[in-house]
């Protein structure tokens, strides 16, 4: 299930609300893309819950070819979740550059989550 966000700056930005459906590939992720991205928003929200656990083995391709999608559609990302006891350092060396670049954001909360995406 979506829920769709307005931002005090007018930003849609679409969640999808935890326990929906869980995204472990890019198909998966391609219809959420579509319909938030008919709807107007141009930053997605994700809880960590929702993605397979192999999203964050980054040794099976699988965050990248979803991320990807990000790219290739315009479309800000933040992952809500848990950060901060990451043991894989490939994975927090990620998470720490992606929140330097801003189009992917791994944060705390979906205040956090809007306020990034709303820039």
């Amino acid at each position: 299930m979506i829920k769709y966000h307005k931002t005090a700056k007018g930003i849609s930005i679409a969640e999808i609300l935890p326990g929906s459906e869980t995204i472990g590939t890019t198909e998966d992720l391609l219809d959420i893309l579509a319909d938030a991205g008919y709807n107007g928003s141009t930053g997605l929200i994700i809880h960590s819950a929702t993605l397979t656990g192999s999203f964050f083995d980054l040794k099976t391709g699988i965050a990248g070819e979803i991320l990807q999608k990000f790219s290739n559609y315009r479309m800000r990302l933040a992952i809500i979740g848990d950060f901060a006891n990451v043991r894989s350092k490939a994975l927090r060396d990620f998470i720490r550059e992606s929140n330097t670049r801003g189009t992917i954001n791994f944060v705390e909360t979906a205040e956090e989550a809007l306020s990034r995406l709303e820039k």
